[in-house]
């Protein structure tokens, strides 16, 4: 089963691929002219889905009742009910409370701090955190810091240029990212340096930098690199690491991370990495396709390449949503690396973005910031995507036959949404109905799951039919002994009348 699948799903994937190359601007067109949320099957083919968010409201500056219009916001923090929006070219943050995903109240406006050794007003900040003591930590890019400052403004210290002598002394330190652990560590990103996260203490020493990512190069630069002049291959270009471009961490701890793309016609299929705390990627890739945005892109519309991934956020259910800044699309992914669901694009529409650069959500609303368009869109879930999300919670929460009573009414209304097969497949593994959760497996292709559902039937069945195979084997056994035995005896018998015989004659 295994490997017929496997070389049936590579077959398969190959002519999907092949196919779309060929045909590039035949596979834009019908992704544009479809549906507004999709997803892709097993085979890699477009599918159009049930809308798994609407739009809820767009903010502008005026329907936050803001005196000074946004200018290039760029940061995107969500704290409980609290969003906090950096304003970056007003050198300001805004403190949003939501009310409703209708309803946004400005609570105050951040632009100067108390106490600073230094400018006591920001320069095009350009992201924010909370820390778990409700210290604010705000990326500074003008003024080359990440300030922290209490609840109340007032200056606490700040996180400068890493004293590392790999570095270029002429760099300037440009802080665009950040995250904070319970510890308050700080985990920062910074133009221009590509070693991977810049890691501070609490106490604003650099410790050094976490998770660089893995090294690209060319084999045949590689092996012209072994045996050019030292000349020569100071004028070629250098393997380095890919710079990060966005950073998350979770209710866990875990940072999720997404990677910038040095060449627009580049294809990753690490856009996302999970670090843990040693810097190691544990992101869990089961999915049929790689964690990468849109398989497929035509050069249609003025945008070409694949999906760059400018910011991530991850929910309590271990879905994690990417935000695409070249066509303004949301990916959301399952804990296994599988597509959720895919919406969005470019353009003025509600709904559509002209230049997306931050997500957060509150719950499972989310929200999208536009640098361009300068506004926050809120999204909340339809009643089918309510669906998805209670039938991966309950199974996370044990509750499987509910599970799978969800995923069923899910495939009820979408019947070419794959992870509901899957998911019923899943939720039967679990309540140990093995030969039914293999029927779901094998509809989807789904190798891993049939080999862990039809081991275990072979187990169960074994266990049930124990007596049975006990009894069978001990009549093969003893049938034929019992024959052969009497066979003896019946020759012993006719031998021994035929002696009697002999002598009685």
């Amino acid at each position: 089963m295994r490997k017929k699948n496997f070389f049936l799903k590579t077959g398969m994937a190959i002519l999907a691929i092949a196919t779309a190359f060929l045909q590039p601007l035949q596979v834009s067109a019908s992704s544009n002219e479809g549906g507004y949320t999709y997803n892709y099957d097993y085979w890699g083919d477009y599918k159009d889905s049930a809308d798994f968010y609407t739009v809820c409201k767009v903010f502008t500056s005026s329907e936050l009742g803001l005196d000074v219009k946004l200018k290039n916001p760029q940061g995107l923090f969500v704290d409980g009910n609290s969003i906090y929006l950096c304003d970056s070219g007003n050198n300001r943050i805004i403190e949003l409370n939501r009310v409703s995903p209708e309803k946004l109240e400005v609570v105050r406006i951040i632009d100067t701090i108390n106490g600073a050794q230094g400018s006591n007003t920001f320069n095009n900040p350009t992201d924010f955190a909370i820390s778990e003591d409700g210290n604010m930590f705000i990326a500074d890019q003008g003024n080359a810091r990440v300030v922290k400052v209490d609840k109340d403004l007032n200056y606490i210290m700040e996180f400068v240029k890493p004293d590392d002598n790999t570095l270029d002394p002429k760099l300037v330190f440009q802080p665009t990212k950040l995250a904070v652990d319970t510890a308050e560590r700080v985990y920062c990103i910074a133009t221009g340096i590509n070693k991977g996260l810049i890691k501070y203490e609490n106490d604003g020493t650099f410790s050094g930098f976490v998770g660089a990512t893995p090294v690209k190069f060319n084999w045949t630069d590689y092996i012209w690199k072994k045996i050019a002049s030292q000349e020569q291959r100071a004028k070629m270009e250098s393997f380095v690491p890919t710079e990060y471009e966005n950073i998350y961490m979770d209710y866990e701890g875990f940072i999720y991370s997404t990677i910038a793309l040095n060449d627009d016609s580049e294809k990753t299929e690490n856009a996302v990495r999970k670090l843990n705390l040693m810097g190691n990627d544990i992101l869990v890739k089961n999915g049929e396709w790689p964690v990468q945005g849109d398989l497929y892109w035509g050069s249609g519309g003025g945008y070409e390449g694949p999906s760059i991934f400018t910011d991530v956020t991850v929910m309590d259910n271990d879905i994690y949503v990417c935000l695409d800044r070249n066509r303004g699309r949301m990916f959301g992914y399952d804990d296994q690396g599988r597509l959720v669901f895919a919406f969005g694009g470019n353009g003025n529409m509600d709904g559509y973005f002209r230049r997306p650069s931050a997500i957060d959500h509150i719950g499972h609303e989310l929200y999208v910031l536009d640098s361009l368009d300068n506004s926050l869109t809120a999204f909340v879930p339809t009643d089918f995507g309510n669906l998805v999300y209670k039938a991966v919670e309950d199974f996370d929460q044990g509750k499987y036959e509910e599970s799978g009573a969800a995923w069923q009414e899910v495939m009820n209304q979408n019947g070419n949404y794959d992870l509901a097969y899957i998911g019923i497949g899943r939720s039967l593994l679990r309540q140990e109905k093995y030969k039914e959760a293999m029927d779901y497996f094998e509809l989807e292709y789904d190798a891993e799951n049939y080999s862990k559902a039809y081991k275990q039937y072979r187990k169960q069945w074994v266990e049930e039919n124990i007596v049975w195979i006990v009894i069978v084997i001990l009549a093969l056994f003893l049938i034929p002994l019992g024959i052969g035995k009497v066979k003896s005896i019946r020759y012993e018998i006719d031998t021994a009348d035929i002696f009697i015989a002999g002598r009685n004659g």
